[in-house]
């Protein structure tokens, strides 16, 4: 399979770092471009055998698979000249969930989906989102499956659902970092420990965490069950969280639903009337 990536800021290079460290794609198989060349070199540069191209529409044409990694803003500018240039068997791929695959289909006449990664990819690890256009065959349906089942846990998901998923999915790794980043300069503040110290033992707190969710030892309560001792120290603790805490994460999902509308009130414009 040839894969096209247009675009190789964070997704783009986060795409074609996966795809080649998982062993899911040879660099001498990955076609590339971007609107500043020199991106598309460096990224080159690091692994050798990529192919840089000198525009869109040549990695459209090399290509059997293209990821379209460039902000949602910029897809009906990208797509609209390009209408012309795919093939009926080539596989578009959107990697931004504010782009409906419904817009993106009546923008490309070739077999669409949008697969939303997560930072958490370039471990070879955490999910990608997955829907399917409406004209991709089972067999299509597997092989994108099998892609990305090399570097992640593929997971299909709806587009009413596409906004609260990325969020915990792709975002999640920002929240996440916010909150322990909290914990640690609170720990500073309030003791002697220094942030170096801190910093080390919350990184290392975290790793291991993962670990043990990735063996499935424990679920999320089970683990804070384990740690927290009747009368002890974590239950002091935690119920500061549940005081402080209460109703975050609704306004949290609250503000990030209202982006996503606002982002779609700004998009659909672009795609409404084409036939």
């Amino acid at each position: 399979m040839r894969i096209g990536v247009i675009g190789t800021g964070n997704i783009g290079s986060l795409i074609v770092s996966a795809l080649i460290r998982s062993k899911s794609a040879k660099a001498k198989t990955i076609y590339v471009t971007n609107r500043t060349p020199k991106k598309a070199h460096d990224l080159a540069a690091h692994y050798p055998g990529l192919k840089v191209c000198g525009s869109s529409r040549e990695v459209i044409r090399r290509s059997d698979t293209i990821f379209l990694c460039v902000r949602p803003q910029e897809y009906f500018g990208l797509l609209q000249p390009l209408r012309g240039v795919w093939y009926p068997e080539q596989l578009a791929v959107s990697v931004t969930s504010p782009i409906r695959i419904a817009q993106l289909e009546k923008l490309i006449p070739c077999h669409t989906a949008r697969v939303v990664p997560s930072i958490v990819n370039q471990s070879l690890s955490g999910s990608t989102l997955v829907t399917f256009g409406s004209s991709l065959t089972d067999h299509g349906k597997y092989k994108l499956w099998n892609l990305l089942g090399n570097f992640s846990q593929p997971l299909e998901v709806s587009e009413k659902d596409i906004r609260v998923a990325s969020d915990i999915s792709s975002c999640g790794p920002a929240f996440l970092s916010f909150v322990l980043e909290k914990m640690i300069d609170g720990a500073v503040a309030a003791t002697s420990i220094s942030k170096k110290e801190a910093t080390e033992l919350a990184t290392q707190m975290t790793i291991g965490y993962g670990k043990l969710l990735e063996e499935k030892k424990f679920t999320l309560q089970e683990l804070r069950d384990k740690v927290t001792v009747k009368g002890g120290v974590t239950g002091a603790g935690l119920a500061v969280l549940n005081q402080e805490y209460s109703g975050v994460f609704e306004h949290l999902f609250e503000a990030t639903k209202e982006k996503f509308l606002e982002d779609h009130q700004a998009l659909d414009p672009f795609f409404d009337g084409i036939d």
